[in-house]
């Protein structure tokens, strides 16, 4: 099959987003299917086989997210000399939108993966005050209402999708990650590196550092468990715009063992997973939360807050412990860390990582092509006839 990927986020951009298609787009090809992707220019971009970058700017308040301008035709034109099979969007913004038009143009179906929920993001567009939430379930209704199948990571997002009226075949297909290998090396490396003791218990957190990541209640939660062990440390890796605000707050509880690592290597990120003993979320707006799957194939459990994509994951002790969204973070820790300790949970075993591979992954979102390429219909309303007829709604009320 040939297969044409849009989407505003990809390397060198590091985003679970880009972690996604990119674990998709490999393991695709690994089974023998050719696969194009259309993304974004990126300074620091360098050429690569089978990506086809167009002319972008930074994204409004993303100054590290582009967004693409131009190059339509270009598209299409390289669309027919792959003559792709289907076309699987991946936002719902730039690329998205020239996927679209690349497969109304060649009249092949088109699938869309929403992986964000963005309800949780208005306030970084001018506060809030532009977008509103009735304009995302709006838009998010037209685009996806108008694709030929959606995918959703979890069925928090599926339920969404649908309380908006979108009306396409959904299929809910988690994303699934690499196995790496285990390293013992590791553990003992990266301690060493960071000045933290070999037996010291060490809390992991890893991702963008933004608001929305509510990474300012894993810091406040801290003290407690000090309190609880002294020498625990609290690692934090990641950049953000929100890195400065959560070292001030780290600074006014006088903590000493919270390290703030910044972005690192892809190549890295086994290391410091492997180097933990917890993993660390409190955030509430993870629509599929690769960092837990990431966390979970490392063999590191997960103390985070609870929501439906997480009780299909987490449902033995092994992979960790949530608790309610109402709940104690701190209590949830060192619950967690007593019962480890105690030799009350068990580790992680490999056989129990098969449903979170790759290799699923893969052939769940394959057998998706192949069900909506045999049942498209092609008199599907055009996107962009359905947008202008329905343009009016959202903003009858700001």
């Amino acid at each position: 099959m040939r297969i044409g990927m849009f989407t505003d986020t990809y390397f060198p951009q590091v985003s679970g987003v880009s972690t996604s298609i990119k674990i998709l787009c490999d393991q695709l090809r690994k089974v023998g299917h050719e696969v194009i992707i259309f993304t974004t220019t990126d300074p620091d971009a360098r050429p690569e086989n089978g990506v086809v970058r167009l002319p972008s700017i930074p994204f409004a308040s993303f100054e590290d997210r582009r967004i693409a301008f131009g190059g339509l035709e270009r598209c299409v034109k390289i669309s027919r000399e792959y003559d792709l099979d289907i076309v699987h969007t991946h936002t719902e913004f730039s690329l998205g939108l020239a996927g679209k038009y690349v497969a109304s143009r060649l009249k092949i179906p088109t699938i869309h993966t929403y992986h964000t929920m963005y309800e949780n993001y208005t306030h970084y567009i001018w506060d809030g005050r532009l977008i509103k939430r009735q304009h995302v379930r709006w838009f998010s209704k037209v685009f996806c209402g108008q694709a030929d199948g959606v995918i959703t990571p979890s069925e928090l997002t599926y339920a969404t999708l649908k309380d908006y009226g979108v009306e396409a075949p959904m299929r809910i297909i988690p994303t699934g990650v690499l196995l790496p290998e285990f390293n013992e090396n590791y553990r003992a490396m990266i301690r060493k590196k960071l000045n933290i003791p070999q037996d010291a218990p060490v809390l992991l957190s890893l991702s963008r550092l933004s608001k929305e990541k509510s990474l300012d209640e894993v810091i406040m939660a801290f003290p407690a468990v000090q309190e609880a062990y002294p020498a625990a440390h609290l690692v934090i890796v990641g950049d953000g715009p929100y890195r400065e605000t959560l070292e001030t707050i780290a600074k006014g509880y006088d903590l000493e063992n919270v390290h703030f690592i910044g972005e690192i290597s892809h190549n890295e990120v086994n290391q410091y997973y492997q180097m933990a003993d917890l993993y660390i979320n409190a955030s509430e707006s993870e629509s599929q939360g690769l960092t837990y799957l990431e966390s979970i194939a490392n063999r590191l459990p997960i103390v985070a807050k609870e929501n439906d994509y997480l009780n299909l994951i987490i449902q033995s002790g092994e992979f960790g412990q949530l608790y309610a969204p109402n709940g104690s973070l701190s209590e949830a820790i060192v619950k967690y860390l007593n019962k480890k300790y105690a030799g009350e949970v068990e580790n992680i075993k490999p056989d129990s990582l098969e449903t979170i591979s790759a290799e699923r992954f893969v052939e769940n979102v394959y057998a998706f092509y192949e069900d909506i390429i045999q049942n498209t219909n092609q008199s599907r309303s055009n996107f962009f006839d359905k947008m202008l007829s329905e343009f009016k709604e959202p903003w009858s009320n700001t």
